[in-house]
Order: structure tokens, then sequence, then C-alpha cells
């Protein structure tokens, strides 16, 4: 009777093991998932700035002419 609840306490711990890793490894994928939109956000938002600062220039090149 104490094997089997010696084997039963090892396949449990084993299970709730098992359920940590998998639990993990989805929180790293979400995460991966969030820096790498934020790194797209912040390439677009970057883009924009270039671009708006472009058009300034353009827009007192052609003040001053």
């Amino acid at each position: 009777m104490n094997r089997v609840l010696a084997v039963l306490a090892c396949v449990l711990l084993t299970a709730c093991g098992a359920e940590t890793a998998t639990s993990a490894a989805t929180a790293a994928a979400v995460k991966k998932q969030e820096l790498e939109q934020g790194q797209k956000t912040m390439d677009q938002v970057q883009q924009k700035i270039g671009e708006s600062m472009q058009q300034m220039q353009q827009s007192t090149q052609r003040a001053a002419d």
C-alpha cells in the first residue's frame, strides 16, 4: 500500500511539474510576442517621425525660396 501511495505521489508531482513548465513556456511565448509587437510599433513611430522631419525640412526650404 505504501508503494502504491508513493508511486501515486510521484505521478501527481510529475504532472504538476509538467503543467508548470507548460505554463512557463506559454508565458514566455506571450512575452516574446508582446516584445515583437512593441518593436514593430516603435519602428512605425520612428518612421513617422522621420517622415514628419522631412516634411518640415521641405516646408522650410520652400519658405526660404
